[in-house]
């Protein structure tokens, strides 16, 4: 099976990076060739690990932008984070599939410029357990978490344009699911019981 690339998308509080993590571990642990992508920024360096960022300066990022440089790019909070297309395509062209964490803005880049990809959206089993995941985390304001939820709200409905579709309910569930569809075994497209849910998720 050819190498692709993998765009994971979630409202903040579903679990995505968690699942990600999972995901690989047992990927690799089989021997097939997974990895995440590193992203470009200007924000500043944090304590801990910083395995999957290059630190670069404003006028650099910028003018990597202008060159045509990333696959897509965005201002995030008062910071530039961006994908480089040549890792993307070096890896895939090597064999290692890559999977990319990104939002729904950056996805739509990504599918503007027809670069080949599948794309997964994860959904929070309710609301209610997405504001107690952003609550269980203690470092998030009562300011935050609504506005974390109102964006979620906003996200959300764009799952209806993702290839797959998947409910982080259960977590082992989940994370066998996106390994599935990772390892080309299973389709989680949009049906009508995902319509269903979605509705009821979001009060319509």
């Amino acid at each position: 099976m050819k190498a692709k690339l993998f765009l994971i998308s979630a409202a903040s509080g579903t679990g995505k990076s968690s699942l990600i993590n999972a995901v690989l571990d047992n990927l690799n642990s089989k021997n097939f060739n997974v990895e995440l992508s590193i992203s470009h920024t200007t924000r500043k360096k944090r304590g801990g690990s910083q395995d999957y960022y290059i630190f670069t300066s404003e006028d650099e990022f910028k003018n990597k932008a202008s060159n045509d440089f990333f696959l897509e790019h965005a201002l995030v909070h008062g910071n530039f984070y961006g994908t480089s297309k040549d890792f993307v395509e070096t890896k895939i062209a090597e064999g290692i599939n890559i999977i990319l964490e990104i939002d729904v803005q950056g996805v739509q880049q990504i599918k503007s410029t027809n670069f080949p990809h599948e794309s997964i959206f994860l959904l929070p089993p309710s609301i209610d357990s997405l504001t107690e995941r952003l609550n269980e985390r203690g470092t998030n304001s009562k300011e935050s978490i609504e506005l974390r939820l109102s964006n979620a709200m906003k996200e959300i409905p764009s799952c209806i344009d993702y290839d797959h579709i998947l409910v982080n309910d259960v977590f082992e569930d989940c994370c066998n699911d996106l390994a599935r569809i990772i390892t080309g075994e299973s389709s989680f497209p949009m049906n009508s019981k995902k319509e269903l849910f979605l509705t009821k998720l979001l009060n319509l």
